[in-house]
């Protein structure tokens, strides 16, 4: 039975989680059978994991076997319901092709001429003065169609220009099909964005490539590299901090502090390969990465910029999202082989408290430590320690806000209104915790100088990503909540933790 405390605890637990459901379901039904689809395919994903923390809230805890089934029928239908969604997708495709080709045939009439259907006509009508010289404009003007993308009205802006218009077709497949031509006659000189106007409606922006993201200057790099020897000294402070030792008075005791730097460095890589190894393939360049070294747990992470385009919205989440899930699945795997190696007499003697201090955490150790945490000192080895830390590392990495991993992931799914949105909830949150720790203030500052801004619009700004990809971010979001909000006193007290 629960007592009266933590029934409160659980009911917000629930409601939280029926609210985020149904959120999606909102956003979802506009789409009809598609958007429906999309959102049982992120129930789908979310209900393992919502069912697994709902019964440890509870005081039940199911063994890994049943999480590894409950995981395996998740995917299942996960499949399932993807190929109804593609199936529903090229039918909706064919009836919107038809609807388009007979309003196109019943809007004209015999003997009519309709000088509206020559873009340059309309474009000609602009009397100001455009910055873009006026024979690219007239180059540029000639990429566009009936068939692709209607230009109906140019306007200028700030150093090249907006065209109004109607989309025909596909997004994706229009803005590379024009991007191509205009580099076919006019070669790098300009970049072609596809974003929606403040109306709702879709337009094209030709801008100049020489506002194209710089690469590091060589000050810039120097930094970078400064950068780079501090966390590794600060990661060897946190490996002395944790073995009772200050590195900073005792540099002699090196080698104690070196396995768990290592570790921690190992995850700080592992995260930036991750980004690299998905922006290469995107055929995207990123800046060398500015870490944030930090003496409690070696680094806050990296801060890196793109210096080349962003294809579209897709790229940027695949991008986002590789260097945190590749970070935190070795954060993970170091602390499940960590706990499995804990025994009595391991290298830790860490207080059972610890363990309440992260929903993610406290409830891997309990399945997999049972009733050792209980203990008021619990014995576990080093290989827990770097992988919390990595977790952590990994979690604060994806707060929705800015230019983090986390703000990154929401614009891609969700636009660039709901990511603003989320970066000024972010920092009030922060600005609410730090009141109690000092960790909350500290990301504050650091999303509100260098953090805040959001990425800059991709070149197509319309296609959004698939539900798998939404269906992940959801999943990375869950995550990071799951390893960054503690246990109640309660709840922890009932499953002997603390």
């Amino acid at each position: 039975m629960l007592n009266s405390s933590e029934t409160p605890i659980i009911a917000t637990i629930v409601l939280v989680a029926f609210g985020i459901l149904g959120w999606g379901f909102y956003r979802a039904r506009p789409y009809g059978k598609l958007g429906i689809l999309a959102w049982l395919q992120s129930v789908v994903l979310m209900t393992p994991w919502l069912l697994f923390f709902g019964l440890f809230a509870a005081g039940v805890y199911i063994n890994i076997v049943s999480i590894l089934f409950l995981l395996i029928v998740s995917a299942g239908v996960y499949i399932y319901l993807g190929r109804q969604l593609r199936a529903a997708g090229q039918d909706a495709i064919l009836r919107q092709r038809a609807t388009e080709r007979l309003a196109s045939e019943t809007s004209k009439e015999p003997g009519t001429t309709d000088n509206s259907t020559n873009p340059a006509t309309a474009a000609q009508l602009q009397l100001e003065v455009m910055p873009i010289p006026e024979e690219d404009l007239s180059v540029i003007r000639s990429i566009f169609g009936i068939d692709t993308f209607f230009a109906t009205e140019t306007i200028a802006y700030q150093e090249g220009a907006i065209f109004k218009g109607n989309l025909r077709g596909d997004a994706e497949k229009v803005h590379t099909q024009l991007s191509e031509s205009l580099q076919e006659r006019l070669g790098n000189k300009y970049r072609l964005f596809l974003v929606e106007n403040t109306d709702g409606k879709p337009v094209m922006i030709v801008l100049p490539s020489r506002n194209d993201p710089r690469p590091m200057t060589i000050p810039q790099k120097i930094f970078g590299v400064i950068l780079v020897l501090a966390t590794i000294v600060t990661s060897l402070e946190t490996g002395g901090l944790l073995l009772n030792f200050d590195f900073f008075s005792t540099p002699g005791r090196f080698p104690e502090a070196l396995p768990i730097s290592t570790g921690i460095i190992t995850i700080l890589v592992a995260h930036e390969i991750g980004h690299w190894l998905l922006a290469r393939r995107h055929q995207v360049r990123l800046s060398l990465p500015y870490f944030l070294p930090a003496v409690q747990i070696g680094s806050f992470g990296a801060i890196t910029r793109f210096e080349s385009l962003i294809p579209n919205r897709k790229v940027l989440f695949d991008i986002a999202l590789a260097g945190p899930a590749t970070g935190g699945i070795i954060s993970l795997l170091m602390l499940v082989t960590g706990l499995l190696l804990s025994h009595p007499g391991s290298l830790f003697q860490l207080p059972n408290e610890f363990f309440s201090s992260s929903i993610l955490v406290g409830t891997l150790a309990r399945v997999i430590l049972g009733s050792a945490l209980q203990s008021p000192t619990v014995d576990i080895h080093p290989l827990v320690v770097v992988g919390w830390l990595g977790l952590v590392i990994t979690a604060l990495n994806l707060m929705p806000a800015g230019q983090l991993d986390g703000g990154r992931i929401v614009q891609a799914i969700y636009g660039r209104k709901i990511a603003g949105r989320a970066t000024i909830a972010t920092l009030i949150l922060l600005a609410l915790v730090s009141l109690g720790t000092p960790l909350a203030m500290y990301w504050a500052i650091v999303i509100l100088f260098l953090q805040r801004d959001l990425e800059r619009p991709s070149l197509n700004e319309l296609s959004e990503p698939d539900d798998a990809r939404a269906a992940l971010g959801l999943l990375a979001l869950f995550l990071m909540v799951a390893t960054l909000l503690p246990l109640s006193p309660a709840l922890a007290g009932r499953l002997g933790i603390g």
